[in-house]
């Protein structure tokens, strides 16, 4: 198999794992992946026969420590290459997904190394995204899904999967980005959210919510369960 494809394959059972609970199957990388179930079924067991991935009979798939290597590297070339492409040559959130995925096949390790120094060693890429370490070395941190919360919510957006360029247009002609405060306005139709900052509302599907990631912000400004200042005597 050539490295491109092994590479590929690596990160989206990495990708698969990050944004779901769900069991890493043939079926979901097929579809992940736009292939035929029947190329990812022989693509799988050629990857379990080189030690890269775990995978039982009718069971679910997942990378080996080794595989989990060279997948976190690959997750640090993309987000990285992301935020390159946003701070230096003023790309757009939206628009930089398919880029990073050509880019980050062909280029080295110590470029990597170098872009990251230059970039001044970020800890998040423009979609909130954890960017691995030279070591890969991960703080993956935890969050909630948006479309799992009540109407009334206080949040704080953290994530949202660079995957779906439409929906990051959208947030931002609503005035919503990474970091800022919004409220829950409505979760009470079954199928759908929406959230409200300011003026703007935006109302999602929670087929889309769920890659929309989040901190409920107590009313003293702080993530829920956080300890704030211990009141006075």
């Amino acid at each position: 198999m050539e490295a491109r494809v092994i590479e590929t394959y690596l990160k989206a059972v990495f990708n698969a794992g990050e944004w779901s609970t769900e069991p890493v199957t043939t079926g979901l990388l097929a579809a992940k992946l736009g292939l035929a179930p029947s190329s990812v079924s022989e693509a799988v067991r050629k990857l379990t026969e080189r030690g890269l991935l775990a995978h039982a009979r009718y069971g679910a798939i997942s990378l080996t420590p080794e595989g989990e290597h060279v997948a976190l590297g690959m997750v640090r070339k993309h987000r990285l290459i992301e935020t390159f492409l946003v701070d230096y040559l003023g790309y757009s959130w939206d628009e930089v997904h398919d880029e990073a995925e050509t880019l980050e096949h062909a280029v080295s390790d110590i470029f990597i190394d170098r872009l990251d120094a230059r970039l001044g060693h970020p800890r998040v890429d423009p979609h909130g995204d954890p960017i691995p370490a030279a070591d890969r070395a991960f703080d993956d941190q935890p969050d909630v899904r948006l479309d799992t919360l009540p109407a009334g919510t206080r949040i704080r957006i953290d994530r949202v999967s660079d995957e779906d360029p439409n929906l990051l247009r959208q947030l931002t002609e609503s005035g919503i980005a990474i970091g800022q405060l919004v409220m829950v306005e409505s979760a009470a139709e079954p199928e759908h959210v929406t959230i409200r900052r300011g003026d703007h509302s935006l109302t999602v599907p929670n087929s889309t919510a769920h890659i929309i990631r989040v901190t409920p912000i107590t009313a003293r400004g702080l993530p829920a369960g956080a300890a704030g200042p211990k009141p006075p005597d």
